[in-house]
C-alpha cells in the first residue's frame, strides 16, 4: 500500500507471509480480496487506508502515559535545561507496580517520557553527559526505560517511549550538530529495549534555554527540515516496521487531537492531506491515514506530578466525558498519571483512574443488540458474505455492504427482546477508507418510526451516540443518508451508560460558598479537607468559607447512601481585595472571582498590577489562571511576583515560566521562597507574553493563613 491510498497487488503468499506482522490483517485480507468463486465481489478500498499497523493501533483505544524526571523534582512542567541530575533520586519507584496499575486501569499499554525538553535522558545514553549515570538513583547504574520496558513485558501490556526533540540543555541545539545526538537517541530508544508500540515526538521546538551555558533563546524555523523527519521515520521503520510514529511533521501514523484535554472534534476523520495538519477534525477525503490521538492527564494540576495535586484529581465522570469525547469519536485516548518524588503514583490519581474503569466495564457490560437479526434494503450480490446480520455479529472484520451505486441503504435490526440502552456505536470497516458521510438512526416506537438520532455525520473508526434520553425498543433502523462510496458497516451496537451518582459543583464568591447538584438530595460538605459522612454539614445556601483549604461535598441520597466526592481547593478570600495600581488595564478583573473576565493589558512589557489584600498572611504560594477566551495573545508565559507588607519595601518572592499555556491553559501553581514576614501586598507582574504584546491573567488567587499577632 502507497501514500494516498493506491493499492498494490498482493499475492496470497505475500498476505501469509505477513502474518507475524499483522495478525489481524491476515483474516481480513483473505476476506476483502477478491477470490475464484465468490458470488460477489468485494468493494473497492476508497481513499487513503490504514496499514495493518495502524489498524491495530486503533484498536487498543486507550493507553497510558506517564511524565516522571527532573522536572517531577522541580515541580516545573517545562524544565529549562539548567536543572542538576542530582535531584532525581526516587526513593521508592517500582516501575512493575506503576505498570500493574495502568493494566487494572484498562490501559493496553504505556509510554513514558525518556526526555523531556529540558534534555535529560532517563536511561544510559551515549549521546549526552545529561543522563541517568550523573544521578544518585541506584549509584548511577539505574535505567527507568528499562524497567518500564520489562514491567510491560511482564504485565502484557505494550511499550512505548516519547522523546522531545527540543533539547534546552544541549549545547549544540539548534545546529547540526544535535542531530546526531538526538539521531543516537531514537536509535538506542528503539534497539534497547524490546519492542516499541508507539514512539512520540513532541510540538514544542525552539526557545529559550540553557543551551550549555549560552542562556539564549532559538529559533530552528521550519521543524521538519531541522530534525529531517523523513529521514527519522526511515530510521524508525528499519528498526521497529510496527511501530506507530506520532508526530513528525507530516511524515508521522497518527496526530495530536487538538487539545490537552482529550477532546477530538466531531465528525473525526482519520485522513488529513499530504502535507498533514487537521488537528482533531482531518481532512474529509485526505490523501493520508492519519488518526487522532485524545491526550489528556488525569489531574488539573499538569503532565509532571506537583506538590498538593490530589485536591484537582479529575473525577471519573469527567474522564467519562473525555472517553466520549476521544474514543467515541474514532480517536485513540491517551491519559497521562504521573509519579511523584517517591517515584510513586498519587493515590488521588489511582482512585479515579480504577473508578473510571469501573464506569467504562459498566458501560460495555451488556451490548443489546449482541447477535440480533438484521434485513437490509440490499445487500451486495445477495450474498451472506455482506449480510447486514455482520453488524451484530461481535467481528469487527466482517460487515454489512450493498452495491456500488448504492450510497445511502438502510438496515433493520431487530432485538430479541425490548432494551432500554442510550448509546449507540457504529463502526466502519476501515480497511477499505473511511466512507460514510451522514446517517440516521430510527426506533420503531408504538407502531411507527421516529427518529431518535438525526446528527450522526462520519463513522470511520467508530463513533458512540450518547442519546439524550434512554430509548426502550426491539426494532432500530439504521439510515445511511450519503456516502463517498458504497457503506461497509462492520457494527452496531447499543449500550446503557451507567446510572449516574450526582457529583456536585463548588464554587465562591468572595466569601460565600456555592455548591450546586441536582436541587433533589442533601449535600454534605467539609472545609478541612477531609470526606464528608453522614454527620458531616448540610449544605445550605449562605454558607461561608473565607480561608484557604480544601472544601469536599457529596450527596447523601434519600436511602442514605452517599455519592461522589467532588473537591475544590481554594486561596486567601478577595473579600476586601483592592487594586491599588496598574500600569494598564483593568486589573479588578483578575480578582473578581470570574475567570470568564480576564485582565489585558497592552502596549508591551512588563505589565503588572499592585493588590493590597486587606490584612497580612503568611503566604506560601499563589496561582495563575491564563485567560480563558480561547485566546492566546498577551497570554502571560514569564512572570514574576513580588510581595511586601507595607506597600513600599518588596521582595521577589517568585520568578519564572509558565509552560505548554498555549496547548494546556491551565491554571499554575507557584510555591514562594524566601517569605518570612506577613504580607499584606502582592505585586504580578508579566514581564512576557506568548503572542502578540503586552500581559494577562483571568485570576489571581493566594494561598496561606492570617498572619498572627
Amino acid at each position: 500500500m502507497k501514500e494516498g491510498g493506491s493499492i498494490l497487488r498482493i499475492s496470497a503468499t505475500h498476505i501469509f507471509s505477513m502474518n507475524k506482522l499483522a495478525p489481524l490483517f491476515v483474516g481480513t485480507a483473505l476476506s476483502s480480496l477478491m477470490l475464484p468463486g465468490q458470488a460477489a465481489d468485494n468493494p473497492k478500498p476508497n481513499g487513503a487506508m490504514p496499514t495493518p499497523q495502524q489498524v491495530n493501533w486503533q484498536r487498543m483505544e486507550f493507553y497510558g502515559f506517564i511524565h516522571f524526571g527532573l522536572n517531577t523534582f522541580t515541580g516545573r512542567e517545562w524544565g529549562y535545561g539548567d536543572e542538576n541530575p542530582q535531584i532525581f533520586n526516587p526513593t521508592d519507584f517500582n516501575a512493575s507496580e506503576i505498570v500493574e496499575t495502568f493494566k487494572k486501569g484498562g490501559m493496553k499499554g504505556m509510554i513514558y517520557t525518556a526526555k523531556h525538553h529540558d534534555g535529560f535522558c532517563a536511561w544510559p545514553t551515549k549521546s549526552t553527559e545529561h543522563n541517568i549515570t550523573k544521578t544518585p538513583w541506584k549509584n548511577g547504574k539505574g535505567d527507568v526505560v528499562k524497567e518500564f520496558a520489562l514491567a510491560c513485558k511482564k504485565h502484557g501490556i505494550k511499550f512505548g517511549t516519547y522523546l522531545s526533540p527540543w533539547d534546552r540543555n544541549h549545547a549544540e541545539y539548534g545546529k547540526e550538530g544535535y542531530l546526531k545526538a538526538y539521531y543516537q537517541q531514537i536509535r538506542e530508544l528503539l534497539s534497547n529495549y524490546g519492542p516499541v508500540f508507539e514512539i512520540w515526538f513532541d510540538g514544542a521546538n525552539g526557545g529559550d534555554g540553557y543551551y550549555g551555558g549560552a542562556r539564549e533563546k532559538r529559533n530552528i524555523g521550519d521543524a521538519e527540515k531541522y530534525y529531517n523527519f523523513e529521514k527519522i521515520v526511515e530510521m524508525i521503520r528499519s528498526i521497529q516496521p510496527n511501530c506507530i510514529i506520532w508526530g513528525a511533521g507530516h511524515y508521522g501514523d497518527a496526530r495530536w487531537g487538538g487539545s490537552e484535554k482529550g477532546h477530538v472534534n466531531y465528525p473525526h476523520w482519520s485522513t488529513v492531506g499530504l502535507n498533514g495538519g487537521g488537528g482533531g477534525t482531518g481532512k474529509r477525503g485526505g490523501e493520508r491515514w492519519v488518526p487522532a490521538e485524545g491526550d489528556t492527564t488525569i489531574n488539573h494540576s499538569g503532565w509532571f506530578w506537583h506538590q498538593g495535586q490530589a485536591s484537582r484529581v479529575k473525577s471519573p465522570e469527567e474522564l467519562m466525558q473525555v472517553w466520549f469525547d476521544s474514543v467515541g469519536r474514532g480517536a485513540n485516548l491517551i491519559l497521562n498519571v504521573a509519579a511523584d518524588k517517591t517515584g510513586k503514583l498519587d493515590p488521588a490519581d489511582v482512585k479515579s483512574l480504577m473508578e473510571f474503569k469501573e464506569l467504562r466495564d459498566k458501560l460495555y457490560a451488556k451490548n443489546f443488540a449482541l447477535g440480533a437479526t438484521a434485513t437490509a434494503s440490499q445487500t451486495r450480490g445477495n450474498d451472506k458474505k455482506f449480510s447486514p446480520s455482520n453488524m451484530t455479529d461481535g467481528n469487527l472484520d466482517t460487515y454489512w455492504a450493498v452495491e456500488d451505486d448504492n450510497l445511502t441503504p438502510s438496515a433493520v435490526i431487530t432485538l430479541p427482546k425490548p432494551a432500554t440502552f442510550d448509546v449507540i456505536r457504529l463502526r466502519e470497516q476501515i480497511r477499505l477508507g473511511q466512507r460514510v458521510d451522514s446517517f440516521n438512526i430510527d426506533a420503531f416506537i408504538k407502531g411507527k418510526w421516529v427518529c431518535i438520532d438525526n446528527g450522526g455525520k462520519t463513522i470511520g473508526n467508530q463513533v458512540m451516540r450518547r442519546l439524550d434520553r434512554p430509548i426502550t425498543a426491539q426494532k432500530l433502523r439504521l439510515r445511511i443518508t450519503g456516502s463517498q462510496a458504497t457503506p461497509c458497516i462492520s457494527e452496531f451496537a447499543l449500550f446503557r451508560q451507567p446510572a449516574g451518582a450526582v457529583r456536585p459543583s463548588i464554587f465562591r464568591r468572595g466569601d460565600n460558598l456555592i455548591i450546586l447538584a441536582d436541587g433533589k438530595n442533601k449535600i454534605l460538605y467539609t472545609t478541612d479537607g477531609s470526606e464528608p459522612k453522614a454527620g458531616s454539614p448540610v449544605y445550605s445556601q449562605g454558607a461561608k468559607f473565607s480561608e484557604s483549604g480544601v472544601v469536599k461535598a457529596r450527596c447523601q441520597f434519600a436511602n442514605g447512601k452517599l455519592g461522589p466526592v467532588s473537591q475544590a481547593k481554594f486561596g486567601i478570600s478577595k473579600t476586601g481585595w483592592k487594586v491599588k495600581s496598574s500600569t494598564s488595564g483593568n486589573a479588578a478583573a483578575a480578582i473578581d472571582d470570574n475567570p470568564e473576565t480576564s485582565w489585558t493589558a497592552t502596549a508591551g512589557v512588563p505589565q503588572s498590577f499592585v493588590v493590597d489584600m486587606g490584612k497580612p498572611y503568611r503566604a506560601t504560594s499563589f496561582s495563575y489562571l491564563p485567560r480563558q477566551d480561547g485566546k492566546t495573545e498577551g497570554m502571560t508565559d514569564k512572570y514574576q511576583f513580588e510581595v511586601s507588607a507595607d506597600g513600599k519595601t518588596w521582595k521577589k518572592a517568585a520568578e519564572g515560566e509558565f509552560s505548554n499555556l498555549r496547548a494546556n491553559p491551565i491554571e499554575q501553581n507557584v510555591n514562594l521562597k524566601n517569605v518570612d514576614e506577613s504580607v499584606r501586598y502582592f505585586r504580578f507582574t508579566g514581564t512576557n507574553a506568548l503572542d502578540g504584546s503586552g500581559a494577562s491573567a483571568a485570576e489571581i488567587n493566594v494561598f496561606g493563613t492570617p498572619a498572627q499577632g
